[in-house]
């Protein structure tokens, strides 16, 4: 654990701000500035002022009267642009304002567009002194105003930046450097980060290029990629071909064999050289990333149990500075399976644990009333291993199961007819024809276990223990005592 208290990057300036009035409002009005609501709003304004400059220019002189009342509009959108302008400037500071070249243009834009505005629209163009020919100039002169579209660019690079904070809520970002990343430094060797996207999905993620120049920047030939998305991947040349992948489906589990292979790598890596490190990603960066990170967090010695490296990791994802929201591992299988790799590594050696063969006999679903029919009778179980469906029943119909409500006890038994032996990794799924909501896998309730971590023939997971009765919002329909227990009958060998 001393390990994991190392310095660590956390991927702001260091800079304190003085308790000052400049300071405070600045502190008040950035999150208004830099708001995508802000930043879309700019955007259509500068579409309706392209609009009415056009409308403008194409009045004929007969109809100023109009065109007086767009020159108003299309001037107050000028002072709203410059206003702009100077927030960002007030907000992220002079120097970094115009740091960035397409800021000074932008700049150099709203300011010349705003000039020449105030010029056309303060200017006496019908006076008899004024031969046509200087009419036409300054109303020719009025479609510098155009280029005001050259804005759009900037403004882009603006929505994708707040779109991409939007998406990441308050997972800690890398802010400074030159760089804003959905990206946290867990320990000063083991990086977590959203996936590194490409085409439209850089609009929101992190851009694969800016992850590369990152990497590149603070990790020069010492960095290896982790690649845990089943669903995705992307050229490795990006990361000089220093990518592996974990094939695990979104809000699933890794597979104990690949759980193993993967500490093992990261070993290999580690050690060849104390400034390696790692980066590992899913899709968001949260789920099958937490698994893997606190698996290595475990298998190296940085932590000790399972439940202690799960609250180290939260704790380093979430930026609690924008909201108290948990942003680390919170599917209830996944955490179970980081608690699998706890035993493994100090039962059993960072070896599988010895094999044990199951049939599954029968489920009872506990505090079952008002879930569905509240008898059971509306369920549907798909028993999952490896990838394949290996049994399935129907309540409704009785097909391949018995139901046996136990109103007393406020269950319900289903009782599997020729149930299957499994063995390893298994994936149980709850699905219903009473229209109850659907979460994660498009299913009510569902959960993983592995054989050889059932004692007694027997598997009792309470709601918090189960994947989507877990979370809060479900409780009005899953109650305090909701669960499910299965029941095994051993195989001889």
């Amino acid at each position: 654990m001393e390990d994991a208290k190392v310095e660590i990057d956390n991927g702001k300036e260091e800079s304190a701000l003085p308790d000052t009035l400049y300071h405070n409002i600045r502190r008040v009005i950035t999150p208004f500035v830099m708001s995508f609501g802000f930043r879309l709003f700019g955007v259509v304004l500068i579409i309706v002022d392209f609009v009415l400059v056009i409308v403008d220019f194409s009045l004929p002189a007969r109809s100023r009267e109009v065109g007086h009342a767009l020159e108003a509009v299309s001037l107050s959108i000028s002072f709203f642009f410059l206003a702009d302008v100077l927030l960002r400037v007030y907000v992220e500071g002079f120097k970094v304002y115009f740091s960035s070249k397409l800021n000074i243009v932008d700049a150099c834009v709203v300011v010349v567009t705003l000039v020449v505005t105030m010029v056309y629209t303060f200017s006496d163009l019908s006076g008899v002194s004024l031969i046509p020919r200087v009419v036409n100039f300054f109303r020719f002169l009025r479609i510098i105003i155009l280029v005001r579209v050259f804005r759009l660019a900037a403004q882009k690079k603006e929505l994708e930046k707040v779109t991409r904070r939007m998406i990441s809520e308050n997972k800690r970002r890398y802010q400074k450097d030159g760089f804003d990343l959905d990206l946290t430094y867990v320990t000063d060797r083991v990086i977590a980060m959203s996936f590194p996207s490409s085409g439209k999905q850089a609009f929101y993620r992190n851009p694969i290029k800016e992850v590369a120049r990152f990497l590149d920047t603070k990790h020069e030939g010492h960095y290896k990629v982790y690649n845990l998305c089943s669903e995705k991947g992307y050229d490795p040349q990006h990361f000089h071909y220093r990518v592996e992948r974990v094939f695990i489906d979104d809000h699933n589990v890794p597979s104990l064999e690949d759980m193993l292979k993967f500490t093992a790598s990261v070993r290999e890596w580690m050690s060849a050289d104390p400034q390696n490190i790692i980066a590992i990603h899913c899709k968001g960066g949260k789920g099958r990333t937490g698994t893997m990170v606190c698996t290595w967090l475990i298998d190296s010695d940085q932590f000790e149990s399972a439940q202690d490296s799960l609250e180290y990791f939260g704790e380093r994802r979430t930026d609690k500075s924008r909201s108290s929201k948990f942003q680390g591992v919170e599917t209830p299988s996944q955490s179970r399976y980081v608690g699998y790799y706890e035993v493994m590594k100090t039962k059993f050696s960072r070896q599988l644990p010895p094999p044990q063969s199951l049939t599954i006999k029968s489920l009872r679903i506990h505090s079952i009333a008002g879930v569905g029919k509240g008898d059971g009778s509306d369920l549907k179980v798909k028993i999952i291993v490896k990838g394949e469906l290996v049994f399935q029943c129907v309540c409704a119909q009785q097909e391949n199961c018995t139901v046996f409500p136990d109103a007393g006890s406020n269950a319900a038994v289903i009782s599997l007819q020729n149930g299957p032996v499994v063995e390893g990794d298994v994936k149980v799924m709850f699905e219903s024809s009473a229209g109850l909501p659907k979460g994660y896998e498009d299913v009510p309730f569902y959960f993983w276990f592995n054989t050889s971590f059932v004692e007694h023939n027997k598997l009792f997971l309470p709601r918090d223990e189960l994947d989507n009765p877990h979370k809060p919002k479900t409780w009005n329909l899953y109650k305090e005592d909701f669960g499910v227990t299965v029941f095994f009958l051993s195989e001889s060998k």
